[in-house]
């Protein structure tokens, strides 16, 4: 089957939602606890939309400072369209949206098992960073 991109593409919450507990292992919020299209209106740069027929396979969260760095955050493919290229062409949407205004740098963190799909695949760098938990 086809898959097709689109940079700020439509997507309805419970897609998202439904597509997020899938990828990251987790409870279906609804539209109240978590509402994708009021967090990505208000702190995204953009974001990429991968579907297949009228399926979401694939969602990737573009924020970003407002100036010249962006994030991915949340990048997440359907477990039954994965080993697909999906995740890396999601990855590169979210490359070319983020060029396209004006950032210069795309910062991602991840779990130890993605380094081969980030660095790898995507082509990002190591880099030194930091986390600190708040709870």
């Amino acid at each position: 089957m086809t898959t097709t991109y689109e940079w700020r593409g439509a997507f309805t919450n419970r897609e998202v939602n439904t597509l997020h507990a899938e990828a990251f292992d987790t409870m279906v919020f609804d539209d109240q606890e978590w509402n994708w299209a009021d967090l990505v209106r208000r702190h995204s740069l953009g974001w990429v939309v991968a579907r297949q027929g009228p399926d979401l396979v694939g969602f990737v969260n573009v924020p970003w400072d407002g100036l010249v760095h962006a994030w991915l955050q949340d990048t997440m493919v359907s477990v039954s369209a994965r080993r697909m290229g999906i995740g890396t062409e999601l990855v590169a949407r979210a490359r070319d949206g983020a060029k396209a205004a004006g950032c210069e740098f795309l910062h991602v963190d991840f779990d130890d098992h993605l380094r081969s799909f980030y660095f790898g695949a995507c082509g990002f760098v190591p880099t030194n960073a930091g986390l600190m938990a708040l709870s």
